[in-house]
């Protein structure tokens, strides 16, 4: 069995980055996610790659765009605001279909907010993380292992689609401690790119990345065979956890660090004898409606739970598509709900069946 240590979020997941290949990290600090720019200020030189504190997210995410263009496993990380700031970019990479990964530790707003924990990010996450027809996949993890554990996937998913994969994170997952097994470095199989921009050595033709297209016909065409491979990753990538569900009446879907509260509000609610599950849905993006699916006939109520005033409730409301009532719950400004306050909103509903 491999050795565990104890690691805090943020830093495992950039050593996890650092096992998976990635070998350029471009990023400006902002908290709760500086440790992950930290952490690769000291590790990046060690391993022969590069780090660079840029002059601003807008200049970062830029930097990350020409590495990944040129091939290369390439991540930036930030908080809330600062992914605001790189929304540009990142439509530019989805744009010119180059895979890159990006962490967002989100923290309460809008505005500057505060640097407590928040989910408030999700709609920016899942429908408008930059200009114009395009989606990105998004990795949601409940445990530090879990953030370790889908670095490497993202990179995979990444290349594999050859589009952007964003990691959503928050202010409690990225700064608890927890011990974590890392993966051992795997560098002799990364994926071939011949796309990739990086000499051709007059042994192909030149590579071009680009994102600008004049003719509107060819930029159409473009979009539905973009749009065409999106509904291949709906229909092969989706993933979500169940707990409980087999004879669940309420199902709690929650997600992230909301995710670990109602879980053990279940454990609660089973202690007093009501039949409550969990969905934890691990693609935001693409969303696990066929899990929803699969739970609705049985299911008398679900209740959605986050750390928001109400973003995923939209999508599980659409995955359940009226046939049953769905709830909400949230608490949001960077407080944490408790299980104690799950469970309170599990009773009012079960008291309504």
């Amino acid at each position: 069995m491999a050795e565990r240590v104890l690691m805090k979020g943020n830093e495992a997941l950039a050593e996890a980055a650092i096992a998976a290949g990635c070998r350029h990290f471009f990023g400006y600090p902002i908290t709760p996610q500086t440790e992950v720019a930290a952490y690769m200020a000291k590790r990046m030189p060690k391993v022969n790659g590069t780090y660079l504190q840029a002059e601003s997210e807008v200049a970062a995410i830029n930097m990350v765009l020409g590495a990944a263009a040129a091939g290369a496993r390439v991540m930036t990380s930030s908080s809330s605001p600062g992914i605001s700031l790189k929304s540009e970019g990142i439509s530019y990479l989805a744009g010119s279909d180059l895979p890159a990964l990006i962490i967002n530790v989100q923290r309460a707003g809008p505005g500057l907010g505060g640097i407590q924990p928040s989910q408030a990010d999700y709609w920016q996450a899942t429908r408008s993380t930059g200009h114009g027809d395009f989606h990105i996949l998004v990795l949601a993890p409940s445990t530090v292992q879990e953030m370790v554990d889908l670095v490497a996937d993202a990179f995979d998913l990444g290349d594999k689609y050859r589009m952007p994969v964003m990691i959503l994170s928050d202010g409690m997952l990225g700064q608890m401690m927890e011990p974590v097994s890392l993966p051992e470095k795997n560098l002799e199989n990364l994926p071939a790119k011949p796309w990739a921009t990086n000499g051709h050595k007059n042994q192909r033709p030149h590579n071009v990345i680009n994102s600008l297209y004049i003719t509107p016909p060819e930029l159409e065409a473009l979009l539905h065979e973009r749009y065409a491979k999106y509904e291949q990753i709906k229909n092969t990538e989706q993933r979500a956890e169940e707990y409980l569900t087999d004879d669940a009446e309420i199902i709690i879907v929650a997600y992230g660090a909301s995710a670990r509260v109602s879980r053990s509000a279940v454990d609660l609610a089973r202690a007093e004898g009501l039949k409550v599950g969990l969905i934890r849905p691990i693609t935001l993006w693409p969303y696990p409606n066929a899990c929803i699916e699969k739970n609705v006939a049985q299911a008398k109520s679900f209740l959605c739970v986050e750390m928001s005033m109400g973003q995923m409730v939209d999508d599980v409301r659409l995955a359940v598509n009226g046939r049953r009532p769905v709830e909400f719950f949230g608490r949001t400004g960077g407080i944490i709900p408790t299980p104690a306050e799950v469970l309170d909103a599990v009773k009012k509903i079960a008291g309504g069946l």
